[in-house]
């Protein structure tokens, strides 16, 4: 697909495929972990050649997960820390949810609600480590009473991210023009003024 050549730059590459890592692994991690969650999600460990296969490479897929999405982490750390226009957009994000969102304080790269994502998600991905680790018992011998809180704190985080990415897709597919942004690494000047204007003045210089 031939794109604007006026089109804004949003994503590198590089950065689109460590998203790309962080969130294949991801879902294969919440259908193998599901899988052994509830019985009645049991047979999503075919879909791994098995439930032996399903427990082995669970936590190797964490491992990649968590190098990934620290990578991701320290790669875009600076750009969300939270700003007073960003409590200010959160404070008033019921109107943007109307669809009233052209008198939202102006966004840099981005908005205060995928602040409280990436903060949120940082913090899962720490929980889910630490507890995995506890519960990795082919490589670490802890106490069983340790292993079992670590396989409760596992599961409860795990249900918190999964929640918090259906909001992420979800927000994706509501604002249209975003998914294009991690498909193409682009995204349009009039998307970019809409939706994050202080960064659209700060990539093309545009004062108006």
């Amino acid at each position: 697909m031939i794109r604007n050549p006026k089109d804004l730059q949003r994503y590198t590459p590089q950065e689109r495929a460590n998203h790309w890592v962080v969130g294949i692994c991801f879902i294969l991690l919440a259908l193998s972990g599901l899988a052994f969650f509830h019985p009645a999600f049991f047979p999503l460990s075919q879909l791994f050649g098995g439930a032996v296969w399903a427990r082995i490479l669970h936590p190797y897929l964490g491992v990649i997960m968590a190098v990934s999405f620290l990578a991701m982490f320290f790669r875009f750390r600076h750009l969300n820390a939270m700003t007073p226009a960003d409590r200010e957009w959160l404070n008033r994000v019921g109107e943007m949810v109307d669809g009233n969102d052209h008198n939202m304080p102006e966004q840099g790269k981005y908005n205060g609600g995928q602040k409280m994502m990436f903060w949120a998600l940082a913090v899962c991905v720490l929980l889910l480590v630490v507890s995995g680790v506890v519960m990795w018992r082919a490589w670490f011998n802890l106490p069983v009473d340790m292993v079992r809180l670590g396989s409760v704190l596992h599961a409860a985080t795990a249900a918190v991210m999964i929640a918090l990415i259906f909001v992420h897709v979800y927000a994706a597919i509501w604002t249209k023009g975003t998914i294009r942004a991690m498909w193409y690494g682009t995204v349009t000047r009039a998307w970019a003024k809409q939706h994050h204007r202080a960064w659209y003045r700060q990539v093309t210089g545009d004062n108006r």
